[in-house]
């Protein structure tokens, strides 16, 4: 497999994209990937690059990343809207940086529409943010937002993945509005890739993630994930990309009297593990990767 991986296409330049749902293991597979094959990673997380969220958003350390170098991470503070256009335009500088230097570029991490526009050269709907629609948008309930979208746009509205995820329901909401258009009618399409891509899943039966999932959430709570929420706050305050986090958002909760930790860390479970399904039901979409069950350490040459 890794002679496979290190073979270059004549045409294109070679990028391995590692995919999967949050404590499938990306991460360390990504990281002995690189050591074996001379790759640099490229983060495609919507959370990591946001300077302070380690422990609720399970970014790698120093320590963990074993001196490769990592990408993408700790770009702006949380504050900034950092948009996936953006993201697409910022990682695409890193993979050409890597190439010219002789070594693979490796983007790796879970969040799939990341991935779409930085690979899979999908051109987004032409709607610029507007600002204020967002600011009001965003005081109602995801229940609130959903309804004004079915309003707007019914089968668009079912189209959706999750009905509770905030920021996506503003952007279609926006989309609709603005563009004056059903969201069918301005989705963007995907052409052909300036890259040589290698698809890799990384992935376990559910029962087995959703207990690793539940291991990394009891971590959390050891390694200061209450400290780490109450320093957020401390310094930003209730800024939607902290409060809509998973992760932060149920610890928000016990904070403000309205659970108990017990109770935040089992919602925390359970909201990783919807979105752990979510993740895996976008990836599934795309037939190019080759799905790893049980993944195991990549053997060095002898």
């Amino acid at each position: 497999m890794i002679q496979n991986l290190q073979r270059q296409n004549q045409n294109k330049p070679k990028v391995i994209a590692i995919v999967g749902a949050t404590a499938s293991g990306k991460t360390a597979y990504s990281i002995e990937l690189a050591k074996k094959i001379n790759g640099e990673i490229i983060s495609a997380d919507s959370r990591l690059i946001y300077k302070g969220f380690n422990i609720g958003c399970a970014k790698p350390s120093i320590e963990e990343r074993q001196g490769i170098p990592h990408y993408m991470l700790d770009i702006v503070e949380p504050e900034f809207d950092y948009s996936a256009g953006l993201y697409a335009k910022q990682a695409k500088k890193y993979i050409y940086d890597v190439l010219s230097r002789g070594k693979v570029p490796i983007v790796a991490g879970g969040t799939g529409l990341y991935f779409r526009l930085l690979l899979e050269n999908y051109e987004p709907p032409k709607v610029e943010p507007d600002y204020e629609l967002r600011n009001t948008l965003n005081q109602l309930s995801c229940d609130d937002l959903y309804s004004i979208l079915t309003d707007l746009d019914v089968e668009g509205a079912k189209s959706l993945e999750s009905k509770n995820d905030k920021k996506k329901l503003i952007r279609a909401i926006e989309i609709v509005k603005i563009g004056g258009l059903p969201l069918s009618q301005q989705r963007g399409v995907c052409d052909a890739s300036e890259f040589d891509i290698t698809w890799i899943g990384i992935n376990y039966p559910r029962d087995i993630l959703y207990e690793r999932i539940n291991q990394r959430v009891d971590m959390m709570l050891s390694m200061g994930i209450v400290e780490e929420t109450k320093s957020l706050l401390k310094k930003h305050g209730r800024i939607p990309n902290l409060v809509f986090t998973i992760g932060y958002k149920e610890i928000i909760s016990y904070l403000d009297g309205i659970c108990s930790l017990d109770e935040a860390l089992e919602l925390l479970k359970q909201n990783s593990r919807k979105y752990a399904k979510r993740q895996l039901t976008w990836f599934r979409k795309n037939t190019n990767i080759q799905w790893n069950c049980y993944p195991e350490p990549i053997q060095k040459n002898k």
